[in-house]
């Protein structure tokens, strides 16, 4: 221990700590209001929301400036501005997405209808949408898909959350056929981390589980792990809150829940068993649904979702597919799925990087027509998965 570490008492150096963490809320909150100023300068200028350049000239600065002058490492800085440069696009696209959409901005509450009761992954991934819209949810948690398309669509809710596919278990296949038939559009995502545990009222042993509650997805994104376990009957619910609702309930010590251990806490439930996914890296992507579809800002990078189907021809759908390559638009998903009451006929989802009304966008849509038996836009909206801004370093 140095003199210098000696002539100062843990009282004193944490009192210093906290002085700093406040200084570095007060500069975070100011970049923040800068942030904002430069979203209206874009207004005027019409830059887009993302310049690349930039952000790797001010990452390379900062680690470079962070390892000569203050001793920092490369990974600490990076993870660091990775963050707040994520925190500013999203600022700055919030702000413009309010201006093209000025009737969204003024309504302070909306009502948004979910899978599961609080404390459901939907849940979780409602209030982390919102919250960055610093804008209040009425919730109207709901028992199945189909009651939530129904209940937006009825004019009860103005949003629904559709848990649409997962890294682990793949697309989300009822979800897909709903949006076949509704008439509602997709106005936003949402990409949120999925951290399955199991859950039970007291710290149990896994092997004496002899009934695992949770709803059909978990259950399938954490099948490696279950079919470890012996003697286990599984027990399908319309959520993991649901699931956790029911353990709580029975109070018995061979039972237990897959959820989150936050939401866990809601039911009184303590984590037994964490990291039980097949997958470490595992998300789930949902999308946001509302009756009228939103106005896209050109400068903000956006997503456009279109369903179609092709001829039952030889290469009917390479044909389509090759009109996007022509127009240079980004293929991010397809998924096929039987269309109700025609035989082997398949429809299919597209999700496009690109706005609706470019003009790249139009001309495709256009040429599409000529290749396909049925066409139709699903929604265009903003991409909230801000990619990591990437750097090289010269060697």
């Amino acid at each position: 221990m140095t003199p210098e570490s000696q002539s100062y008492s843990l009282d004193d150096i944490r009192l210093r700590l906290n002085e700093l963490d406040d200084q570095l809320l007060q500069l975070l909150s100011e970049r923040r209001k800068l942030s904002t100023e430069v979203a209206k300068s874009k207004v005027k200028t019409s830059k887009p929301v993302r310049d690349a350049s930039r952000e790797q000239e001010l990452l390379v600065k900062l680690i470079t400036n962070g390892q000569k002058k203050y001793n920092l490492d490369t990974q600490y800085i990076t993870k660091i501005f990775h963050t707040i440069i994520e925190d500013s696009v999203l600022l700055q696209q919030t702000y413009l997405q309010n201006l093209a959409n000025p009737e969204i901005h003024l309504n302070p509450h909306v009502r948004v209808a979910y899978l599961g009761s609080k404390g459901s992954y939907s849940h979780l991934a409602t209030l982390e949408y919102f919250n960055r819209k610093n804008t209040d949810v009425i919730e109207l948690n709901c028992d199945g898909f189909k009651d939530i398309t129904t209940t937006v669509e009825s004019g009860h809710a103005d949003y629904g959350v559709l848990p649409i596919e997962n890294t682990s278990s793949g697309s989300i296949n009822e979800v897909y056929d709903l949006l076949q038939h509704t008439t509602l559009s997709i106005v936003g995502e949402i990409t949120l981390p999925i951290e399955h545990c199991m859950l039970a009222t007291s710290d149990i042993r896994l092997e004496d589980i002899r009934t695992l509650y949770s709803h059909s997805q978990p259950l399938q994104q954490c099948g490696e792990f279950i079919s470890g376990m012996k003697d286990v009957t599984l027990e399908s619910t319309l959520s993991t809150a649901d699931a956790m609702m029911k353990v709580k309930e029975l109070n018995q010590k061979d039972c237990a829940a897959i959820g989150n251990a936050s939401s866990g806490k809601l039911y009184g439930l303590q984590p037994i068993q964490a990291n039980i996914a097949n997958q470490t890296e595992n998300f789930t992507r949902f999308i946001l649904v509302a009756r009228k579809p939103v106005e896209v800002s050109q400068q903000i990078p956006a997503k456009t979702t279109i369903i179609m189907s092709t001829p039952q021809k030889v290469g009917s759908l390479v044909s389509a597919l090759q009109v996007l390559q022509h127009y240079g638009i980004n293929l991010t998903k397809l998924v096929s799925r039987p269309i109700i009451g025609n035989p082997w006929e398949e429809m299919f989802y597209v999700d496009l990087e690109a706005h609706l009304h470019s003009v790249q966008m139009q001309q495709a849509l256009e040429n599409l027509i000529k290749f396909t038996k049925h066409l139709k836009v699903l929604g265009c909206f903003p991409i909230e998965n801000v990619k990591p801004t990437q750097i090289q370093f010269n060697e």
